[in-house]
């Protein structure tokens, strides 16, 4: 039985950075090899990074990413890699965009893999399930595959599938154990969610036993503007078996040996099969770079980490790649002593190192001192660079020139320190983190265009009750490692207020969270209407006054900052509903 030295590259492309993209194929290509590897796989689209939305319709960019994969199979074999099959995700097209007056049925962009070898592009492979639901529009922008590439590699029969082909049931995969392959290569753009690794593992043990063959999975690691991708990638046996696993949300080669049935069928054969696919065979090569001798290379199986340490290396992972890969030298954010900016300060201070995070104290009249006390305590913590401006004197010139009372005069305190956190973003370059958690943004809590300023938001996903979950997990982590807890206690202790008016807290206005976030759930995330929400145990009255400030809330989530997913239905394009929308859910 042949054994196989494969190469998972489990890597961090950027949207649009075709040469970037190429260097780091380049880079961990290079890697593969000098571990001994005989095959070594990409995730999805690395070449152009992933998702690239509207750029499919701009011809100037296809044209671009078919370049730059021809480029690359030349540049691979120039550094002396040309014999290391090379499997690789990028952009292609057989026809104008869909969308263009000249599109042709059938014909269009394609989300394509290409196997390069010895400075040539010796097979391609066309995405057949394209997902349309949640994040995913693969439908408007990419045509179908129909036909299952099989490569003859080293006397292996070895199958080329995408992404949302493992997710369905059918397709490349059953045809694959027609096709009697005995290695499936799937290479994947797989956003995090929370939980998302406890499915993979036996998603990818059916797809092995349709496929009667084992796979190997690999993933995309980074974040991308909403998105954050947490690696994960493994290798499963035909028999279900997890022989190797990476670790989550770090870039990582993983190595490891396969045992594998050598082909039976001649390379010219084919044919329809079922699910209206066409199988089209070719041939790499008979003779693989030699595996160096010695110790049989195993990958490792790294076990999943506890909810509260994953979402948390999303966040930090998911923050650090969009300030960076934007350029954005530095961060500036409120304190206010509370629980969300503590939390949000520490998961910047974790991202970018406490040198490259400006923390503002912006007090008011209604500041507390214990408020004052602990964003001055939480900065000490950290060591993150510390300010104090007083909002006061504006807010009274403000009141001296206008009428206001009651909610404007707290808008206005809002609003105010929006002023001043965009001034010094203006002034010193820095992003503005905005830090409502998801609790908040659902109901509408927060002062447009006031603490709902800013460039990017970490905790937007992140409902209210898991947020003080994650502050005292972050902490007890800092203690398991001898470190200081970033998060004063009484951040977490004390209860939450917006402290706009004398002697405010968030319950005067909200339930209590403990009773808001399972209702929230179970109507933003599950979709359950308001029969469902009381079926389910809640108070009707309860359930009635937070649906409507739900749905009356629209208008401002429309306008709200760009921030890291988690949950399976996240703000923004997980979740699209119309602002001028008169349906209730009537009692």
């Amino acid at each position: 039985m042949p054994t196989v030295r494969l190469a998972l590259c489990q890597v961090n492309p950027t949207v649009g950075d075709l040469d970037g993209n190429a260097d780091l194929v380049r880079a961990w290509s290079r890697r593969a090899a000098d571990a001994g590897a005989q095959l070594a796989l990409f995730p999805e689209l690395v070449l152009t990074g992933y998702p690239v939305e509207d750029l499919v319709f701009r011809r100037s960019f296809v044209a671009a990413s078919r370049a730059a994969l021809t480029r690359l199979a030349t540049d691979l074999a120039a550094d002396g890699l040309g014999d290391l099959p090379v499997l690789v995700g990028y952009l292609d097209a057989d026809g104008p965009p869909q969308v263009s007056a000249d599109a042709e049925p059938g014909r269009g962009a394609r989300n394509a893999a290409a196997l390069l070898h010895r400075g040539a592009v010796v097979a391609t492979y066309f995405k057949h399930h394209l997902p349309n639901y949640g994040v995913f529009d693969e439908d408007r922008y990419f045509v179908p595959g129909d036909t299952l590439t099989v490569v003859r590699v080293g006397g292996v029969d070895v199958a080329l599938t995408i992404c949302e082909d493992l997710w369905q049931a059918g397709g490349p995969f059953a045809v694959a154990r027609q096709a009697g392959v005995g290695l499936v290569l799937t290479i994947n753009g797989s956003p995090y969610e929370l939980d998302k690794d406890d499915v993979r593992l036996p998603l990818v043990q059916r797809r092995a036993a349709e496929a009667g063959a084992t796979i190997a999975y690999v993933n995309m690691v980074g974040g991308q503007d909403e998105l954050v991708y947490d690696g994960d990638s493994m290798i499963v046996g035909a028999d279900g078996a997890l022989l190797a696993r990476a670790p989550q949300f770090v870039e990582h080669l993983l190595v490891h040996d396969v045992d594998l049935p050598p082909a039976k069928e001649p390379v010219d054969a084919g044919g329809e099969l079922a699910d209206d696919m066409r199988v089209v065979r070719a041939k790499v090569s008979d003779i693989l770079p030699p595996a160096p001798t010695g110790e049989v290379a195993h990958g490792g199986i790294i076990e999943p980490v506890a909810d509260e340490a994953e979402v948390w290396q999303a966040l930090v992972l998911g923050l650090r790649d969009y300030v960076n890969k934007n350029r954005f030298p530095s961060v500036v954010l409120g304190l206010s002593g509370g629980i969300d900016s503590a939390v949000v300060a520490a998961l910047a201070v974790d991202a970018l190192g406490p040198d490259r995070v400006v923390g503002v104290s912006l007090p008011s009249q209604h500041s507390s001192e214990h408020s004052r006390a602990d964003a001055e305590e939480l900065a000490k913590r950290t060591g993150l660079d510390y300010r104090i401006e007083p909002i006061q004197p504006m807010v009274d010139t403000f009141l001296a020139n206008l009428s206001l009372s009651g909610v404007a005069v707290e808008n206005l305190q809002a609003r105010v320190r929006g002023v001043i956190l965009m001034a010094l973003s203006n002034q010193e370059g820095h992003l503005v983190l905005t830090t409502g958690n998801k609790s908040e943004l659902a109901v509408g809590y927060s002062t447009l265009y006031g603490d709902s300023v800013g460039g990017y938001n970490p905790i937007k996903d992140v409902w209210k009750t898991l947020v003080w979950r994650l502050a005292k997990w972050r902490n007890a982590d800092a203690e398991r490692r001898g470190e200081t807890p970033p998060i004063p206690e009484n951040s977490i202790g004390k209860p939450p207020s917006a402290e706009l008016s004398p002697g405010q807290l968030d319950s005067d206005s909200l339930p209590e969270y403990d009773v808001l976030d399972p209702i929230l759930i179970g109507y933003v995330d599950g979709d359950l209407g308001r029969a469902g929400l009381i079926e389910s145990g809640h108070d009707p009255a309860i359930v009635d006054k937070v649906l409507r400030m739900v749905d009356t809330a629209e208008y401002k989530r429309r306008q709200s900052a760009p921030g890291t997913k988690i949950s399976i239905k996240a703000f923004g394009r997980d979740r699209r509903l119309p602002i001028t929308n008169r349906w209730r859910e009537h009692g």
